[in-house]
C-alpha cells in the first residue's frame, strides 16, 4: 500500500484499526476501580445514610483517549514511511554498481554518493553481494564483491577524481566479475560526459547475462569548462566550452590570479544559441598580464574551471637589433623582418631609437628585455659590450645571426657560443664544388629535439664553427654534412645562440619556413628562468617532478602519493599518474592542464541495454520513517491515561479544579493526536489574491529595488550588489532588508520601495515616455531613484571633457523628468553623517561626485550639526558603480574588484550605501536633534 506521500512497510497491521469500535464498547463497559476511602469513625456514622455509588462506564475523555493510544500503535506497527521512495528490483545474484568519480562528478559529489549509499542499503535487504566500480581509479582497484557494509565504507571512502573517466577498462573488469553472477542488477551513475570508445565500453558492460539495468544520469552537468588562455600582444584571452547540446545563450565569468591567489582581471565570456566555445577577452597592460599565474570561472567547482599558467603563457620583451642599412628603404631585405614576423605574435618586440650601438644597447637593457636578437652585429664598443656581457649573466638570453659583418669580425669569447672561422663557407655556385645543404635531424638532448626538420630548407652560405671537444654538446642543430646550423652555450643565468646563417633568405631558405618560427619562440620560451630549468631538468631525467595539482573541485593543493613525475613533451594525457597542475619546482614550473585547447563536452547518450532499463535521477534520501514519533506519542498518551487511572482512583489528591485539568488532559490528547494525523497544511486557508500576495510581500519588509534593463550581465550585478548591501546594512544596523527586487519599471508599481538604485548602460532599450512619466510621478511622491552612469574612468557624471555614452543615454533619460538643481554633496550634507562620517562616496572606482538636490536656501550655523534644510533629494548621480563593489557572490566573496585595488574602498563604498539607505529612511532627523533641549524644556514646565 502507498498513499503518496506516505507509504507502510507492514500495510496489513492497519487492518487492526477495524478493532476499535470493539475496543470502544469494551472501554465504555469496563469501569475505573473504586475510590477507597479510610475514614474515622464519626466521618463513617456521618455518611451511613449516605448511598454508595460506583460509576458504570470509564469517562468519555478516557475513552478518547485509549482509543488514540490503540490506532497509534497500530499505525506504528503498520510501518509508515513519509515521503517514501521507491526501491529498485534487486534480484538475481548481486547489484553491480558501476559509478563514474571522474573531475565532472565533483559539484554533486555528496548527491551521488547518498544515491549509491540508498541502492546498497535495498541491497542489503535481500542479502545480495555488491560490486563497487569507480570509472576513474586505478586498473588494479578491488571492485568486490562485497557486503553490503564493506561496499557502503568502499564507497564512503571513495572520493571524485580530477581527471577523465575510463570507461573501457573499468567496464571490461565489471563484465568479468559479473560472468559467475547471472541475473545481476546493474546500476550505471554516469556523469553525463561522453568519453572515447563509449560505445564499445558499454557493449562490453551488457555481454554479462543481467536481470535489469538502472541509469542514472545528473539533473545539471558543468556547463562550462575552460580550454585554453593565450597571452596575446594587446589581450589575454580566455576560451571556455560548454556542451554541445547547450542551445539556448548562456554567460560566464572568467578571472585571472597572480601567485598569491588575488584576483587581479576578469572578462564574460558569452555563449550565443547554439555555440559550444567562446571567448572573453582581458585588456590589461603587458605586466599585468604577465602576472597571471591561473585562470578560473566564478561560480564554477570542478577540475576544469580551473587553468593553470606557466611561462609559455607570459610574454617576453625580445630587443632587436640591427645595423643594416636596408632595414626602412627595403623590407623584405632587412635582417629583422622574417624575426619580426616569427616573434611578433608571441613576444613584445622593442626596437631602439638611436642606431649607435653605444647608445642602442643601453636603451634596450633600460626596458629588462628576456632576449636581444643581433643580426649580423660585428664588434661591440667596449662600454656597450660590458653592458651586455653583465645582461646575460644575470639571467639575459642573446641570439645573433651570422653575415659579412659578424664573419668578418674578430672572436669574442662571450659573445659567441663557438669559436668561428674567419671568413664564410659557400655552398654551391659555379665556382664551387659543394651542393646547397639540407638540414638534419635535430640532437636528441637539445631543445629543437622534438621538432621536425625542414626537409625543404636549403643552405648556400654559412660561418664555420671551429671543432673542439665540446662543438657536439653546443649544437642544437646541423646541416646534413654535420656542420653546426645552431650553436648555443651558457653564461652564467644566461645563454648566447647564434644561428651560422643570416636572418633573411640569402644564405638560406630558413628564415622562410614554418620551423624558423618554431625554433625562435622555442629559445624565447627558454629564455625564462622556469624554461630554462624544465629544459635543464628534462635534459637530465627527462621527467619533472610534481609541484602542485589541481584537486577535483578546482582547487590547488599539494602533490598526492599517487601523482608521478611528468614526462613534459606536450602530449601526456592527464591521468591519476600525472593529474592537471603544475610540475617542476619553486624554481620553475610546467602547466598541465585538464583540457586541450581543441576539447569538446559532449553529453553522454543513453545506451541501448538488452534487458529492461530504468531511468533515475540523483537525489538524497527524504524518505522519514515516522514508526519512533508514532510509539514515542503512544507512550507519552500512555502516561496520560495513567495519571488519569491515578486520579480517578484517588491516589492523587484531587482539587476543585478538577473539571479543568480534566479539560486539559483530554485537549493535550486531541492535539498530540490531531498533529499526528492530521495533514500538514490541512488546516491551511485559502490563498489571497495574486496582487495581495505580491503588495504585501513588498511591504513586509523594507526592500532596496533596481532596474532590470534587459542586460543579463549588468541586471545580475545590480542584484548582487543591492543583496551584499542589503546584507551589510543587516550586520551593521538595525534594518534588515527584505530580498532585492527587480523592477520593470514600466508595469511594476514602484511605490513599494524607497529607493530604485538604476544602472545606465548604453546598449539598453531606451524607456518608453509612459515609464519615465511613472518614474517621475514616483519622485514626486516622496521616492528616490539613484542613476550609475559607471563611468568614471571614461567620462564620468558633470566632467567638462567629452561625453561618455552612458552619460548621454542618462541626459536623455533626464530629459523626460523635473530634475530640480543638483550639487555635488556639500561637506555639511545629511548624507555625510546620516550613520557613517564620510566625506566621499566610492563605489568600484572613486572620484565621481554624488550629485543630489541642490539646497540653495539652507543656512548653516555652528550650533546646528547639518543643514536646516536638507530634505530627501528625489535623485541622486553618481559615476562610480556602487552596485559593483556591493557585489557579493554565493559565498560572500566579493565579485568584483576595485579600481584602484584598495580594500578599504570597498568598505567605504558599503558605508556610502548605509548612508544612503538612513539618509532615505530617517531625512533630516540630524537637523532636528537640536530642538531636544528646546522640547526638554518645555516638558519640564
Amino acid at each position: 500500500m502507498n498513499f503518496l506521500p506516505l507509504s507502510f512497510g507492514a500495510p496489513m497491521v492497519l487492518w487492526g484499526l477495524l478493532a476499535l469500535p470493539i475496543i470502544w464498547w469494551l472501554l465504555r463497559l469496563t469501569p475505573p476501580r473504586p475510590q477507597q476511602e479510610t475514614f474515622p469513625p464519626l466521618a463513617i456514622l456521618a455518611r451511613i445514610v449516605k448511598r454508595e455509588e460506583t460509576p458504570h462506564q470509564s469517562p468519555w475523555w478516557l475513552t478518547l483517549l485509549r482509543l488514540a493510544l490503540a490506532a497509534l500503535v497500530i499505525l506504528a506497527l503498520a510501518a509508515p514511511v513519509f515521503n517514501p521512495r521507491e526501491k529498485i528490483a534487486v534480484g538475481g545474484q548481486a547489484l553491480a554498481i558501476v559509478m563514474d568519480n571522474g573531475w565532472s562528478s565533483a559539484p554533486d559529489w555528496e548527491r551521488r554518493v547518498a544515491t549509491a549509499t540508498r541502492l546498497i542499503n535495498d541491497a542489503k535487504e535481500s542479502s545480495v553481494p555488491v560490486i563497487v566500480a569507480l570509472t576513474a581509479e586505478k586498473p588494479a582497484q578491488d571492485i568486490g564483491p562485497f557486503d553490503a557494509d564493506t561496499a557502503i565504507e568502499r564507497l564512503n571512502a571513495a572520493e571524485p577524481r580530477p581527471v577523465p573517466t575510463d570507461r573501457p577498462a573499468t567496464y571490461a573488469r565489471v563484465a568479468g566479475a559479473l560472468a559467475d553472477m547471472p541475473g545481476a542488477t546493474l546500476a550505471v551513475l554516469a556523469d553525463g560526459l561522453a568519453g572515447p570508445d563509449d560505445e564499445a565500453a558499454f557493449e562490453t558492460l551488457f555481454s554479462a547475462e543481467l536481470s535489469d539495468v538502472l541509469w542514472v544520469t545528473p539533473d545539471r552537468l558543468p556547463t562550462v569548462a575552460l580550454a585554453d588562455g593565450a597571452n596575446e600582444p594587446e589581450r589575454f584571452v580566455v576560451t571556455a566550452v560548454r556542451r554541445q547540446d547547450e542551445t539556448g545563450p548562456h554567460q560566464a565569468v572568467a578571472y585571472a590570479s597572480d601567485e598569491r591567489g588575488r584576483r587581479i582581471a576578469e572578462t564574460t565570456i558569452t555563449f550565443g544559441p547554439g555555440e559550444a566555445r567562446a571567448s572573453g577577452e582581458m585588456r590589461v597592460p603587458f605586466e599585468l598580464r604577465n602576472d597571471f599565474a591561473s585562470i578560473g570561472l566564478a561560480g564554477e567547482s570542478h577540475a576544469g574551471a580551473l587553468r593553470m599558467l606557466d611561462e609559455n603563457a607570459r610574454r617576453r620583451r625580445v630587443g632587436l637589433l640591427s645595423q643594416h642599412e636596408a632595414d626602412q628603404a627595403q623590407p623584405l631585405l632587412s635582417p629583422l623582418y622574417y624575426i619580426e614576423r616569427a616573434l611578433g605574435p608571441y613576444a613584445d618586440l622593442i626596437r631602439p631609437s638611436n642606431p649607435e650601438l653605444t647608445e642602442a644597447i643601453p636603451q634596450l637593457l633600460e626596458q629588462k628585455p628576456a632576449a636581444i636578437v643581433m643580426a649580423d652585429v660585428g664588434t661591440l664598443p667596449d662600454s656597450a659590450r660590458e653592458a651586455l656581457v653583465e645582461w646575460m649573466h644575470e639571467g639575459g638570453t642573446l641570439i645573433r645571426f651570422a653575415g659579412p659583418r659578424l664573419a668578418a669580425a674578430e672572436h669574442d669569447e662571450e659573445l659567441l657560443p663557438v669559436r668561428l672561422r674567419a671568413g664564410e663557407r659557400s655552398l654551391g655556385g659555379a665556382l664551387s664544388w659543394s651542393e646547397p645543404q639540407p638540414v638534419d635531424e635535430f640532437p636528441a638532448g637539445g631543445p629543437f629535439s622534438d621538432l621536425t626538420p625542414p626537409r625543404d630548407v636549403a643552405v648556400t652560405r654559412q660561418v664555420l664553427a671551429e671543432p673542439s671537444a665540446d662543438i657536439v654538446e653546443r649544437t642544437w642543430a646541423n646541416l646534413a654534412d654535420g656542420t653546426p646550423l645552431v650553436t648555443g652555450a651558457g653564461r652564467g643565468d644566461g645563454r648566447v645562440i647564434l644561428f651560422h646563417v643570416t636572418p633573411e633568405a640569402t644564405w638560406s631558405s630558413l628564415p622562410i619556413s614554418g620551423s624558423f618560427v618554431e625554433m625562435l619562440r622555442r629559445i624565447v620560451q627558454l629564455s625564462r628562468n622556469q624554461g630554462s630549468l624544465a629544459a635543464d631538468q628534462e635534459e637530465q631525467s627527462g621527467r619533472l617532478p610534481p609541484y602542485r595539482m589541481i584537486s577535483a573541485t578546482g582547487t590547488l593543493v599539494p602533490p598526492g602519493p599517487e601523482a608521478e613525475p611528468l614526462q613534459p613533451t606536450g602530449d601526456t594525457p592527464v591521468t591519476l599518474a600525472n593529474p592537471p597542475g603544475l610540475y617542476g619546482s619553486e624554481e620553475g614550473v610546467v602547466a598541465h592542464n585538464l583540457l586541450a585547447p581543441n576539447a569538446q563536452l559532449t553529453a553522454l547518450s543513453r545506451p541501448t541495454a538488452p534487458v529492461t532499463m530504468s531511468e533515475a535521477r540523483y537525489a538524497f534520501d527524504q524518505s522519514q520513517p515516522l514508526k519512533g514519533p508514532l510509539m514515542a506519542a503512544a507512550l507519552a498518551l500512555l502516561a496520560l491515561d495513567t495519571l488519569a487511572v491515578l486520579w480517578l482512583g484517588g491516589l492523587l489528591q484531587r482539587r476543585p479544579t478538577r473539571r479543568a485539568a480534566s479539560a486539559a488532559s483530554v485537549l493535550l490528547g486531541a492535539a498530540l493526536v490531531l498533529s499526528l494525523l492530521v495533514p500538514e497544511g490541512a488546516l491551511a486557508q485559502d490563498d489571497p489574491q495574486v496582487g495581495d500576495v505580491e503588495a504585501i510581500e513588498a511591504t513586509s519588509a523594507t526592500r532596496i529595488a533596481y532596474v532590470r534593463t534587459g542586460i543579463s550581465s549588468v541586471d545580475a550585478i545590480s542584484r548582487a550588489g543591492v543583496l551584499g548591501l542589503s546584507r551589510f546594512l543587516a550586520e551593521k544596523t538595525a534594518l534588515e532588508p527584505g530580498a532585492p527586487a527587480g523592477l520593470d519599471i514600466a508595469t511594476d508599481e514602484l511605490s513599494f520601495y524607497p529607493l530604485i538604485y538604476w544602472p545606465i548602460d548604453p546598449s539598453a532599450e531606451m524607456p518608453s515616455e509612459a515609464a519615465i512619466a511613472r518614474i517621475d510621478a514616483y519622485m514626486q511622491q516622496g521616492g528616490t531613484v539613484l542613476f550609475d552612469t559607471r563611468d568614471q574612468y571614461s567620462s564620468g557624471f558633470g566632467s567638462s571633457g567629452s561625453v561618455s555614452p552612458e552619460t548621454q543615454r542618462l541626459r536623455d533619460i533626464l530629459s523626460g523628468l523635473n530634475v530640480p538643481p543638483l550639487e555635488p554633496v556639500p561637506d555639511d550634507h545629511v548624507l555625510t553623517k546620516a550613520f557613517y562620517i564620510l566625506s566621499e562616496f566610492p563605489g568600484r572606482y572613486r572620484g565621481s561626485d554624488l550629485w543630489v538636490e541642490a539646497s540653495a536656501d539652507a543656512e548653516s550655523r555652528a550650533d546646528r550639526p547639518v543643514r536646516t534644510g536638507d530634505g530627501v533629494s528625489p535623485i541622486m548621480i553618481t559615476a562610480n558603480d556602487l552596485a559593483g563593489a556591493w557585489a557579493v557572490g554565493s559565498n560572500g566573496e566579493p565579485l568584483l574588484p576595485t579600481v584602484p585595488s584598495d580594500p578599504i574602498q570597498r568598505t567605504y563604498a558599503l558605508r556610502a550605501g548605509v548612508n544612503i539607505m538612513m539618509y532615505m529612511l530617517t531625512g533630516n532627523y540630524k537637523s532636528d536633534q537640536v530642538h531636544v533641549p528646546v522640547l526638554l524644556e518645555r516638558l519640564g514646565q
